[in-house]
């Protein structure tokens, strides 16, 4: 059986494909950063992938995720007789089904060690003694927050802590200013993507509300970066708020 080319628009499984089938991975969007040093050829980014650059390429498989990918340029790799495999990731079980289907269609015949390691690991993660409510924002300029059904609120939640707009209508509901802070949560959970919080874009909103800096890639990525998420995550939630 020949190597399977794929194509990767997705951050998170770039690195799981080029950690568990190197050699399979042909290209990766502008924004697939892991593994360090990864040598690829780069086909735009996750909301606009040059098609014409993936179909030269010859895939046998596309991959890519529902939220990340728009579902014109999906159409567009599909017309041009390509074969793109779309996960659907809401929660962390959901996580690891799709990435074992996914490496399956990549030709990994063998479940990779860091996969079960992942499973291991959020088994009984570091969570707070009792549950914490939050408003996670997730970009500024307008505020826009974690709402319902979400990958990143699931992991929270594992981890003691409750997003206050889970249940609202919206996965991604903007709410202004003024409604996070009257909301009155137990802390403020700011990622570093898709917006990038940082110490001095972002606290300064919150007065007097703790705020915890997360990582992105170990909030919202489903890949190895699992493995040691639930104690980097819950870290840095007790030090924001102890």
């Amino acid at each position: 059986m020949s190597p399977v080319r794929v194509v990767s628009l997705v951050p998170s499984l770039t690195e799981a494909v080029a950690v568990s089938a190197p050699g399979a991975l042909v290209a990766a969007t502008d924004w697939c950063t892991h593994p360090a040093g990864l040598d690829v050829a780069r086909v735009g980014g996750t909301k606009n992938p040059a098609v014409d650059r993936v179909a030269a390429l010859a895939p046998d498989l596309v991959i890519a995720n529902e939220e990340e990918n728009r579902q014109p340029d999906l159409d567009a790799l599909r017309a041009a007789g390509l074969d793109v495999l779309v996960t659907h990731v809401r929660t962390l079980p959901r996580a690891f089904g799709e990435l074992d289907r996914v490496l399956s269609a990549c030709g990994v015949r063998t479940r990779p060690r860091w996969l079960d390691e992942a499973e291991a690991a959020w088994e009984a993660p570091p969570a707070f003694d009792e549950v914490r409510t939050a408003v996670v924002p997730v970009w500024r300029r307008p505020w826009m927050v974690l709402g319902r059904d979400t990958f990143a609120g699931d992991l929270l939640a594992r981890l003691g802590v409750r997003t206050l707009y889970a249940d609202h209508a919206e996965r991604y509901p903007r709410i202004p200013l003024d409604g996070l802070r009257a909301a009155r949560p137990d802390l403020v959970v700011l990622p570093d993507e898709p917006y990038r919080f940082t110490a001095d874009d972002g606290p300064e909103a919150f007065p007097g509300i703790p705020c915890a800096l997360l990582g992105g890639r170990h909030l919202t990525w489903y890949g190895p970066s699992l493995t040691e998420a639930p104690e980097v995550l819950g870290r840095a939630l007790r030090a924001a708020h102890v």
